[in-house]
């Protein structure tokens, strides 16, 4: 569809910026705190670029109130992060540590000064170490109930404070690259204890939205997803098939069991002949019919294209973590799908596709199949930036987040329901297994990929284009555009 007037953006819409705890904060050892599954995984040799690690990250914990006053500087709405359950319960569950609680409520309360809407992540990854000792952390039951301990516990700690929460962040990913790949904690490639893992995952979420429900707290929950939209390689059926195979398996089997409350028919079928179903009780599909979330939170990247993949094909691939371009290969799954490259779209240094229209697509996609309000809670561009003196001209940045506001701004056209668009990130930070050098921020940290620097911000001109671009959208809300 075509417009020649698009829809303004709605009141009260969220401009915002994201990050994570792992990833900024640093602090990893006081005030209580104990050692994540994160802390420890990086001490693994050769499991992230540098073997870089979070123990100090971009120091945030210690400089959250400068961080925030850059926010402010810049006229963000909302600041979406995470809240690390090692800060809160050092054993995963027992006695609450008053210095995790009293440090998110100076951060929240810090922006709520500054008119800032916090949005609360529950999980960004960073599982106490100690519940993965004592039973496995995801691959138990054992986790229900200590995770909705934990939720339960913020959620009436800052109840009136913080109005969107996300339960899991990319459950797909935590997931799949921790049981499957062997790329995140625990580092294991076990199908079936994967799909386990994620069943359980998908309890804890349903288990977490309830007692949000219950509770009556006020505000919103929803989980966070990392959705790629899967696109076939042309026209010919049996490609579009190999689209429709990767979309089941990759979105739908986690954002049906989020808004339906079951898993699709044909992953089911799959998995089953591939002798990897989990396992689910009676009890267990009582449970996911019974959570509602709020909206769908989406963090969007990248498109994906299929083709093909006969049994005997090519098998899971490698990621690029060293930033050097066209370093990824083939890779799929036999007899399902096999991921290519679209010639019609550019790609960065990490080999991300790099598809404006693509978010588009999957807004229109999820509203159609969900009929769900949705939060975009992650999207941006990782690149290597140059700073000279004391300025980053990241041009690049500036045009794939100009590129990806338009195509929300058409999605909203068409008649989907938006709640806020919250880049990645706002500050520079650790890019999990790429380290330091690829680098996502407003604000440049003066931090290399060895972790030597001085820590000092500096604003990146694509800073003073969002806070341009926030005025400029405040001014014109509800508001008919004309496209240019």
């Amino acid at each position: 569809m075509q417009d020649e007037i698009l829809s303004g953006f709605p009141p009260n819409f969220l401009w915002g910026s994201a990050s994570a705890a792992y990833q900024v904060e640093g602090a990893w050892n006081i005030d209580g705190k104990s050692e994540s599954v994160w802390d420890c995984f990086v001490r693994i040799e050769g499991k992230t670029f540098k073997n870089t690690n979070g123990e100090i990250a971009v120091d945030h914990y210690h400089r959250f109130k400068e961080d925030i006053k850059l926010m402010a500087e810049q006229g963000l709405k909302a600041y979406r992060f995470s809240i690390a359950w090692t800060r809160i319960f050092p054993n995963g569950r027992g006695d609450v540590n008053q210095s995790g609680i009293d440090f998110y409520m100076n951060l929240i309360d810090e922006l709520r000064k500054n008119k800032i809407e916090p949005i609360v992540t529950l999980y960004h990854w960073d599982l106490p170490q100690i519940l993965q000792d004592e039973y496995g952390g995801w691959e138990s039951r054992k986790i229900i109930p200590d995770f909705v301990n934990y939720a339960k516990t913020l959620f009436e700690a800052f109840n009136g404070k913080v109005k969107y929460w996300i339960s899991l962040n990319e459950q797909n990913i935590f997931t799949s690259f921790g049981w499957q790949q062997a790329l995140h904690p625990p580092g294991k490639t076990n199908d079936k204890l994967f799909y386990q893992v994620n069943h359980i995952a998908n309890l804890v979420n349903a288990a977490t939205i309830n007692i949000f429900h219950e509770l009556n707290i006020s505000g919103q929950i929803g989980p966070s997803f990392a959705y790629t939209p899967q696109y076939s390689y042309n026209s010919d059926p049996i490609n579009v098939l190999a689209a429709e195979n990767a979309e089941e398996l990759t979105a739908n089997f986690w954002l049906d069991v989020y808004l339906y409350g079951s898993y699709p028919h044909a992953a089911v079928s799959y998995l089953r002949k591939q002798g990897v179903m989990p396992k689910i009780t009676k009890e267990d599909e009582i449970l996911l019919k019974s959570a509602k979330p709020d909206f769908i939170g989406i963090n969007y990247y990248q498109s994906s294209t299929n083709s093909y993949n006969p049994l005997g094909g090519v098998g899971r691939g490698n990621l690029n973590t060293t930033g050097k371009k066209g370093s990824v290969k083939e890779s799929g799954v036999p007899g399902v799908y096999k991921k290519v490259v679209n010639p019609y779209t550019n790609r960065t240094n990490w080999d991300w596709e790099i598809d404006p229209i693509g978010l588009r697509i999957a807004i229109r996609r999820l509203t159609s199949r969900y009929r769900m309000p949705i939060l975009i809670t992650e999207n941006g561009l990782g690149e290597y930036d140059k700073i000279e003196n004391g300025k980053v001209h990241d041009y690049y940045r500036i045009n794939y987040l100009s590129a990806h506001v338009t195509a929300i701004q058409e999605a909203i056209s068409d008649g989907a329901n938006v709640l806020g668009y919250c880049t990645w990130s706002y500050t520079d930070l650790l890019s999990w297994l790429n380290g330091y050098q690829k680098r996502y921020g407003f604000i440049y940290v003066d931090q290399d990929e060895t972790q030597n620097g001085s820590q000092v911000r500096y604003k990146k001109d694509s800073y003073y284009w969002y806070k341009n671009l926030i005025e400029k959208h405040s001014e014109l809300t509800n508001r008919k555009v004309k496209c240019e």
